[in-house]
């Protein structure tokens, strides 16, 4: 009779304990754990099952029209397909780097597959549009202007003295350096006409530039309206050799209170080095 009632009582014990234990926060997080990892590891063996039996396999195009650039980059490499940017197509009315075509396009009807890392080549929209420049050299600087205006081109212009060519187009420069007919120029860009100025007669004073700095010298006789200068350096190797350069010898040769004419051709002699003695100019 004791032995029964031992027995019904660890019984009932043993079923209290457990439930506590299986109702207890400690085992239930951590079945909450071990449910988690079984199901991850599901997923990772289906996904590497679903990779490598799709390896190899063909990938369908994107469309990738009116798609910003960066958005088209991140959709291909998403896809492991490769791009490259062939050339940009003028469109006023897109933003600047919009996809406008696609060298492998599908349709509405159809798909297209390539293999992976296939590279896709792109064609983006740009605004600004480029026309070739025309040829204004010895064209009166009126008409030249007219020319680039018409271009959608603006103008500005510069005079050079000379003897002849008066008013007539001697150089045309963008951003500082000569532009050759039919080069592409954006519409809108800023041209530089040179032009002559028959200056014949009109003196100014002559101005002392030996011992000068070269940059200083030019700007000295620029301020006095001596524009045709020539330089003679027989040391200057590179561009900074050049403007470092000191002036030792000009013609005409400076004396004090001479005037010539402003079309009159000043000749300067320069070294790279620090110190030069002074030689005459025939």
């Amino acid at each position: 009779m004791v032995k029964e009632k031992l027995k019904l009582f660890f019984q009932k014990r043993f079923f209290v304990v457990l439930k506590q234990f299986v109702w207890s926060k400690f085992f239930l997080i951590n079945i909450g754990i071990a449910v988690l990892f079984y199901f991850i590891g599901i997923f990772s063996v289906i996904k590497y099952l679903d990779i490598y039996s799709n390896h190899g396999e063909e990938i369908d195009v994107p469309n990738l029209i009116g798609k910003k650039s960066s958005e088209a980059k991140m959709k291909l490499e998403e896809l492991g397909l490769s791009y490259e940017i062939l050339d940009s197509i003028y469109d006023p009315d897109l933003p600047n780097g919009i996809v406008k075509q696609q060298m492998i396009e599908p349709t509405a009807f159809s798909k297209v597959k390539v293999k992976e890392n296939r590279i896709i080549g792109l064609r983006l929209s740009k605004k600004t549009e480029l026309t070739e420049m025309p040829n204004l050299v010895f064209k009166h600087v009126d008409f030249a202007r007219g020319i680039l205006e018409n271009r959608g081109f603006d103008s500005k212009i510069e005079y050079k003295p000379t003897k002849e060519a008066n008013g007539s187009v001697l150089e045309q420069l963008y951003n500082g350096k000569s532009v050759p007919q039919g080069k592409l120029i954006p519409i809108g860009a800023e041209i530089t006409l040179i032009v002559g100025k028959n200056e014949v007669g009109v003196l100014t004073s002559l101005p002392n530039v030996v011992g000068m700095n070269y940059q200083d010298a030019l700007n000295l006789l620029s301020t006095n309206g001596l524009t045709s200068v020539s330089t003679i350096c027989n040391d200057c190797e590179t561009m900074q050799d050049t403007l470092s350069a000191v002036v030792f010898g000009q013609s005409p040769e400076y004396v004090p209170e001479k005037t010539v004419e402003r079309a009159q051709q000043i000749v300067i002699l320069i070294n790279a080095g620090a110190n030069q003695i002074e030689e005459p100019i025939e």
